[in-house]
């Protein structure tokens, strides 16, 4: 029982993953993982009971094929498609092989063994930092979820209908992938949830629904109770339980003016990123999959500033072979030409398993068998890749480039490998772009610390800024004991960062920037400022980061990173580029 402030107005900060402004009653979901039986199989049953498995995967399939057009009618293919990743786990072959010979070794019933295997898969992807692999955890646990309920008959269970006719707003530990896609804008005013990501397809479909939504508020589903009057920031990751009547009056006005603001940022699509004293700053998109290319489109991005190919490995079994490689490039590549596309090759190994390769574990991934050092020992699977590469080119603007590069000699064995490939696809008489530009990924210390050498070996940088900072300061940021510790103004950050540009503009090349920092509005005027040529970001952000360029001067950016320069703290830095941010468009921050 809480104490007699019940209800004094309290505030829980998250991190805001759609937009907008709900207030309403509280509705809240506890519900704790369903007991799963576990009991020992009679003789002469397990036959039976590997069929009882399978006919609970079929079901498991059809639901989520049903859900699956009900999402594809009502918001559209794009969404739809979030769920190819739960028909992967339920036709992965490696998992289900797994659960029967474990059904059969142990002679233990389905539903515990099904949880135990999976549960292995959850942990592993869990404790990945690409937040993209770690949303196939949730995956794994949604579709998990869906076939244990199949095997104890509780498959009706549905949240929506728990939340009953009255419009609320949900709290809840977590949201399944599935359960978000159910949810009603009638009824659900928001929701909010103790774990989450600005990644995960539960934040995904939030978006597409606008429902808003804030994640990560840590233990809120157990300091809210149901019937609570909360108001939601979905713009600032706000949580208000009991909001006062000046804070009620304060939102409406809010409110009223993020309205205003949303209006306008949809009508800068086809206009051009340029500071108001006339310089160009390349705006691009960062993207997963093929199917992302519409989002792309509808944002007014100018390309593709990181296409991740790592999917086409994860999601399969076996190698994907060149032709199923070029066909996935092409598709993104000629749906954008004459735009510019930059392909990452394979960031593979260490924390991303493809269990055909067989893989060593590794004591610290982050730091091993991983990237460009995984492609230059695995020459045929590097090649393969390039090849599929080199021969979209001939279909649009390609550009290359190979992550966690750490220095020099790596950039050139691998542009031996990319000669080998131009060579062959010539005598092959296959058509390809010459004159394709390649680029390397400034993502570890001892690149930017070198970038003046690496500079000569290619065409172009891009700084991955969640991996620099990571590495260079030394902080998970998945550890919340010292996640307030990763800081992406520290001044070691500047200065690398500031490095890498110089080395890049002496040389005549260009330098983009396609981590996190560039979809920050606040940071975007000490990235100009810094000399960054493109900002590469999530498709929702490019409208916001457009019209924050929109409202810069060159000139005003350039003074902010000199006097940025000379500061000793992350937080005098931020300080300063807050300062900048309110005076040209608090209404974006």
């Amino acid at each position: 029982m809480r104490a007699s402030n019940v209800h004094l107005e309290r505030r829980f900060q998250g991190v805001a993953v759609s937009p907008g402004i709900a207030k309403g009653k509280a509705w809240v979901h506890r519900m704790d993982d369903e007991s799963v039986p576990c009991y020992q199989l009679e003789h002469g049953t397990i036959e039976s009971e590997i069929h009882r498995l399978e006919a609970a995967l079929l079901q498991t399939r059809s639901q989520i094929q049903e859900l699956q057009q009900r999402i594809s009618t009502s918001i559209g293919d794009e969404n739809a498609s979030i769920f190819d990743a739960h028909l992967l786990v339920v036709d992965d072959r490696s998992l289900i092989d797994e659960v029967m010979r474990m059904i059969k070794k142990d002679r233990l019933n389905a539903e515990s063994v099904f949880t135990t295997v999976s549960g292995r898969y959850i942990k592993t992807l869990s404790e990945i930092d690409d937040p993209y692999l770690r949303e196939r955890a949730v995956d794994i646990h949604d579709v998990c979820r869906r076939v244990v309920r199949n095997l104890t008959g509780s498959a009706n269970r549905d949240l929506t209908t728990e939340v009953g006719g009255e419009r609320r707003i949900l709290i809840s530990h977590n949201l399944a992938p599935s359960d978000t896609a159910q949810l009603n804008p009638e009824t659900v005013l928001g929701f909010a949830t103790d774990v989450g990501s600005k990644t995960s397809h539960t934040a995904i479909m939030a978006r597409s629904l606008n429902i808003p939504a804030v994640v990560a508020l840590h233990d809120i589903s157990l300091q809210v109770e149901t019937g609570e009057i909360l108001l939601l920031d979905g713009y600032a990751g706000l949580i208000i339980v009991n909001p006062s009547e000046a804070t009620l009056l304060e939102y409406a006005e809010i409110e009223r003016q993020k309205g205003v603001v949303e209006l306008e940022l949809g009508s800068l699509r086809e206009t051009e990123c340029k500071t108001v004293d006339g310089k160009h700053v390349v705006l691009s998109a960062n993207i997963e999959m093929p199917r992302d290319v519409a989002v792309v489109r509808h944002s007014g991005a100018e390309g593709v500033g990181l296409f991740r190919t790592e999917f086409l490995y994860l999601n399969s079994e076996a190698l994907p072979c060149e032709q199923t490689q070029y066909e996935a490039y092409r598709s993104v590549v000629s749906q954008l030409a004459p735009a510019p596309v930059i392909i990452r090759t394979l960031d593979l190994g260490g924390d991303k398993i493809m269990s055909s390769l067989n893989l060593p574990q590794e004591m610290n991934p982050f730091l091993g068998w991983r990237a460009i050092r995984f492609c230059l020992e695995r020459p045929e699977v590097f090649k393969t890749q390039i090849r599929a590469i080199l021969r979209a080119s001939a279909h649009g603007h390609v550009r290359m480039m190979y992550p966690m590069i750490s220095g020099v000699e790596e950039v050139r064995k691998a542009n031996v490998i990319l000669a080998e490939c131009q060579e062959e696809l010539r005598n092959e008489g296959v058509a390809f772009d010459a004159k394709m530009q390649v680029g390397a990924m400034i993502e570890i210390p001892s690149a930017a610390i070198s970038a003046d050498l690496i500079a000569r070996e290619v065409d172009f940088f891009s700084i991955g800024t969640n991996d620099l900072i990571q590495y260079t300061i030394a902080v998970d940021r998945l550890n919340e004991r010292i996640a307030h510790l990763y800081e992406p103004t520290h001044p070691a950050i500047l200065r690398l960062i500031r490095m890498v540009v110089e080395a890049a503009h002496t040389r005549g090349i260009w330098v983009g920037v396609c981590g996190e920092m560039a979809g920050e509005v606040t940071l975007t005027p000490l990235l100009l400022g810094l000399g960054v040529d493109e900002l590469s970001t999530g498709a929702a952000l490019v409208p916001r980061v457009k019209a924050a360029v929109q409202q810069l001067s060159l000139e005003e950016c350039r003074k902010l990173a000199q006097l940025t320069a000379g500061m000793d703290s992350a937080a005098a830095v931020y300080s300063a580029c807050d300062a900048v941010a309110r005076v040209h468009y608090p209404e974006l921050l």
